[in-house]
């Protein structure tokens, strides 16, 4: 778990020297001996809850998934695939298992992940099996090249900046031109290899993160309870923030929606995000959930 630990981006390099690709068809994934496309690389994403599972994401925001598919009739490999699924399950997360210098990927089932060679139609597949012949055992084997590393935010720091960045008015409209005196304290951002406790905070140029829960039918999830998922956006606009948050969660109806750090309710965001790509937490409410209702009987628009 340690290759992954402070990794927010990473390319899987094959025994076979070839890079595991997701294909443009946004289904299939592959090796390649070229792992400069944005294809070869793959976001990681823990798993709340566990310090030992991951997922990764591609680049056309689908998780890598082991399915139950045969990748030939007769044989034990399964195909592996880019996928949405509608509630992320056992199926997108990864164990990594430590051999060395590489890394083997396993399934919640025993399977690991398999960069295969030879003839076609095995040459550069990649499935999920358990190797039986010694020719074979390798091919399990993965190194992790980092891409990028990830900042760590302590919630007492995203706790004290959500308190700075949100404005008082209950519909939480952002048109204010005057952007918000934000200080962040040295301790809140720990960057990958520094040791440094008073290490400056990073610049961010290139859109922000939005770390994002969604409501359930009966309940809000406690969204301070853990990180949740995640995606870079790099607009400022709510309409285009929706859009995004429906590709990635692959829900139709959503309202994007914020909590009051000075009375816990939610209320739908309207209009501009907070400026300086700050990074936000937001809830995804659906009409069938209690959130909705709440909202209609407050009279919200929603």
């Amino acid at each position: 778990m340690d290759f992954f630990l402070k990794a927010k981006t990473v390319r899987l390099r094959s025994h076979h020297d070839k890079y595991l690709l997701a294909e443009d068809d946004e289904e299939s994934v592959s090796q390649d001996r070229n792992g400069s496309p944005k294809t070869a690389r793959w976001t990681v994403e823990p798993v709340p809850g566990s310090d030992s599972i991951i997922r990764l994401k591609s680049c056309y925001g689908k998780y890598l998934t082991a399915s139950n598919q045969h990748f030939l009739l007769g044989m034990t490999g399964r195909k592996v695939l880019q996928t949405v699924p509608r509630r992320l399950d056992s199926s997108v997360e990864w164990e990594p298992v430590r051999e060395g210098g590489q890394v083997k990927l396993k399934t919640r089932y025993g399977n690991f992940l398999r960069a295969n060679g030879g003839l076609p139609p095995w040459r550069n597949s990649v499935t999920h099996d358990i190797p039986h012949r010694s020719a074979t055992l390798d091919w399990i084997l993965w190194d992790v090249d980092v891409v990028e590393n990830r900042v760590l935010q302590s919630l007492t720091g995203h706790a004290h900046y959500l308190q700075k960045i949100v404005s008082h008015s209950d519909s939480l409209d952002f048109e204010s031109t005057s952007p918000p005196s934000i200080s962040i304290k040295s301790g809140d951002y720990l960057g990958h290899g520094s040791s440094d406790s008073n290490a400056s905070s990073p610049q961010k140029s290139d859109g922000r993160t939005i770390y994002y829960h969604v409501a359930d039918k009966s309940t809000v999830v406690d969204d301070d309870a853990n990180e949740g998922c995640s995606l870079n956006f790099k607009g400022n606009g709510v309409d285009e923030l929706t859009q995004k948050l429906k590709e990635d969660t692959g829900l139709e109806d959503i309202v994007v929606c914020t909590r009051s750090p000075l009375n816990g309710e939610l209320y739908p965001l309207r209009l501009q995000l907070p400026p300086n790509n700050a990074d936000m937490h937001v809830i995804l409410v659906q009409p069938s959930s209690k959130a909705a209702r709440d909202f209609a009987e407050q009279g919200t628009p929603v």
